[in-house]
């Protein structure tokens, strides 16, 4: 143990990805899970892993951390083995599966956790970070489930990890404590570490993530930035105002590059996957639009598209 700690200590300078998926599959029964997967990630990244139900990202996560073994393909961790490099203590997780051990007292586990870890943080800093130093003395059997994930993210982050991995990591924490949070988050990748979290709060997504990975059917759909993945959607959101006079519908539903039309009283709403033409559109129609905005479709909607595109395509 002592000779793979030292080893480690070393690495920590590589240069090389943190993670890398190399044409993994994995496969349940006849349901295969993941399916071919290759990416990889690197140090100081917030990276957001997002998808729709069986997309794969617990699979993933699964074999990233050591839990399953891949059927085919090669998972490591700064150029090593999950297990190696958990062992070495450069990773920590915060995963939803598994409870926390009762009839102790939060200070007690964080305690444990931080002397098994091999490079270990002092424990007041990690109730601090985690923001429970003021419910330490509390039984871990008397938390409410914002609470518990705190506690679940302080022993994530009990030692010096390279690599933190959150599943779902905000689930019933209220709006406090998740910006408290991201913030502490914020930090851990500002100080050279990576961060991958799995997420159903794309709008977390759109605000912490500098790189963005979609999964459907266990493969990777698109890989970007936010912005990047938005764009990938294609179309814009165009909405206006029109006097009474002016709402010529049939006119409006032949507006060039439409994708989507609605109309609430004398406001419309368009999607267009040429903005600046269905705009221009507008205006040769003889109309004077109020309150015009033009925006890039939201994760949210962009997720959706994206998704729904590849379902319509493997029908």
């Amino acid at each position: 143990m002592t000779t793979t700690t030292a080893t480690y200590a070393t690495a920590a300078t590589d240069t090389g990805p943190v993670v890398s998926f190399r044409n993994v599959t994995k496969s349940y029964g006849p349901v295969r899970a993941v399916d071919g997967l290759s990416l990889a990630l690197h140090p100081g990244e917030t990276v957001a892993l997002l998808g729709p139900n069986g997309a794969g990202k617990s699979s993933t996560l699964d074999l990233l951390l050591g839990l399953r073994p891949a059927d085919s393909g090669t998972v490591s961790l700064f150029g090593a083995t999950p297990r190696e490099a958990i062992a070495a203590g450069r990773v920590g997780a915060m995963l939803q599966t598994g409870g926390l051990m009762e009839e102790v007292t939060v200070r007690e586990l964080v305690e444990l956790t931080c002397a098994l870890h091999p490079r270990p943080h002092p424990v007041d800093r990690v109730l601090g970070l985690a923001g429970i130093a003021d419910i330490a003395d509390r039984m871990v059997n008397k938390l409410s489930g914002g609470q518990e994930q705190r506690v679940r993210f302080a022993l994530a982050t009990a030692g010096h990890s390279d690599l933190i991995v959150l599943d779902e990591p905000t689930t019933g924490m209220d709006v406090t404590s998740r910006q408290a949070f991201w913030a502490t988050m914020r930090q851990q990748a500002a100080e050279g570490r990576t961060v991958l979290f799995a997420t159903h709060y794309l709008e977390e997504a759109d605000a912490i993530a500098d790189r963005v990975i979609v999964l459907h059917k266990g493969r990777v759909l698109a890989d970007g930035t936010a912005a990047e993945i938005k764009a990938k959607a294609g179309a814009r959101r165009i909405s206006f105002d029109l006097a009474a006079g002016d709402l010529d519908e049939p006119a409006l539903r032949a507006l060039p590059h439409l994708t989507a039309y609605e109309r609430h009283g004398g406001t419309v709403r368009l999607q267009s996957a040429d903005a600046d033409a269905t705009v221009h559109a507008v205006y040769a129609l003889g109309l004077r639009p109020r309150n015009l905005e033009v925006a890039g479709p939201g994760l949210e909607q962009a997720f959706i598209a994206l998704t729904e595109a590849e379902e319509a395509a493997a029908s």
